[in-house]
């Protein structure tokens, strides 16, 4: 038990937990860089296992549901995670994408809330994460082939994803609101990295940046989630 206590003080602590979390990340991000994918099954799992520990003993969620909503997501980048180490393995590459695409479908379910929001703030916004997204895609489009459809489908609900969190911003305080917004951007930069890596050609730094950002970001939107304080809007349209 004592030893049990002391696992839990140290995923109570924040700045404890961070130092721990990407110890373990710059470990995976090294054997991703340095060795043959079967020893991702040993350094990549804990990754995630981590922010799955810290959000289910730091979160008090007011509404079951939303708690809900984030471990589904948590479980889904866990089992899409294993699914992408061979990447080789056409249909284990594609049920990896299905997989990250429904833990992106149940953050948006989190984010979402009842609140009106200034339809001017959206726009601007929105503009710069479809160019961003159109881009992508037009750039990656002679190697997608038979692709194109999903990959247009994941990256409107990843465009989803982002005004969601965009959203939260009269809804929430500002700590937990700029946690969530850069770690999701955070996200959609990994996810850019792999898929110009995997359907068009390779890039610098390309393992690095794959892992890093994605946990990265997974980390913190977790984080905001753990510290979200639920604000009155001060308007309403």
């Amino acid at each position: 038990m004592p030893k049990l206590n002391g696992v839990l003080k140290f995923l109570k602590d924040k700045r404890k937990f961070a130092v721990l979390f990407f110890v373990f990340l710059i470990i995976d991000t090294v054997v991703k860089s340095n060795y043959p994918w079967p020893y991702r099954f040993v350094s990549k799992p804990p990754v995630i296992l981590l922010i799955v520990f810290y959000y289910y003993y730091n979160y008090s969620a007011s509404k079951t549901r939303n708690f809900t909503w984030v471990m589904l997501a948590l479980a889904c980048f866990f089992i899409a995670d294993l699914l992408i180490i061979n990447r080789e393995n056409t249909t284990l590459l594609i049920s990896s994408f299905v997989v990250y695409t429904l833990a992106k479908v149940f953050l948006c379910f989190r984010f979402s809330h009842k609140f009106d929001f200034k339809v001017s703030r959206l726009i601007p916004f929105s503009i710069v994460i479809f160019i961003y997204t159109v881009g992508l895609i037009v750039y990656i489009y002679e190697g997608l082939g038979n692709y194109f459809l999903f990959a247009l489908i994941s990256y409107f609900i990843s465009l989803l994803l982002c005004q969601f969190a965009y959203l939260r911003k009269e809804a929430v305080d500002k700590k937990s609101y700029l946690y969530v917004l850069i770690g999701v951007l955070c996200y959609m930069v990994s996810e850019g990295f792999t898929i110009v890596n995997t359907f068009k050609t390779d890039l610098p730094y390309q393992d690095f940046c794959i892992m890093f950002f994605y946990a990265t970001g997974i980390y913190l939107i977790v984080h905001g989630i753990i510290i979200e304080k639920r604000i009155t809007p001060k308007y309403i349209l």
